[in-house]
């Protein structure tokens, strides 16, 4: 396997952690410390492709910087950055008790959901612009 099919490897492996901690949420001493270390491998992620890929070559050179597949991966990124900071608000409220109408509990929930889909997407679309 090449680095690039290891990092996709690696990334569809998160994802399945993920689900696996979205449905053992009920377990908070696991789902709060999953979820913490799968944030921080996708804020670090993109910093590790940067550092060990050429991509002024392929952006600039090559001008891929203008294509439709980039513009996406980079906004899926964006709204998965989003999520993330949602989702972290509303857990704060569910470890204050602050959530005594289950609102939180609720939008939490759907956060989640939200967060694999778009997690997928930028699993997908950053595995259809790998070139070898």
């Amino acid at each position: 396997m090449t680095e690039g099919q290891w990092t996709i490897a690696i990334s569809l492996l998160t994802w399945l952690i993920m689900l696996g901690a979205y449905l053992g949420a009920r377990h908070r001493l696991m789902h709060i410390p999953v979820m913490v270390a799968l944030m921080i491998f996708d804020l670090v992620m993109p910093f590790y492709l940067y550092a060990t890929r050429d991509f002024y070559d392929r952006l600039i050179v090559d001008g891929d910087i203008l294509t439709f597949g980039i513009w996406m991966h980079f906004m899926l990124i964006l709204v998965l950055y989003v999520l993330y900071g949602f989702q972290i608000a509303t857990a704060r409220q569910l470890l204050t008790g602050n959530d005594r109408e289950g609102k939180a509990r609720h939008e939490h929930h759907n956060q989640a959901k939200a967060i694999l889909l778009t997690r997928a997407f930028v699993i997908f679309t950053g595995a259809l612009l790998y070139e070898p």
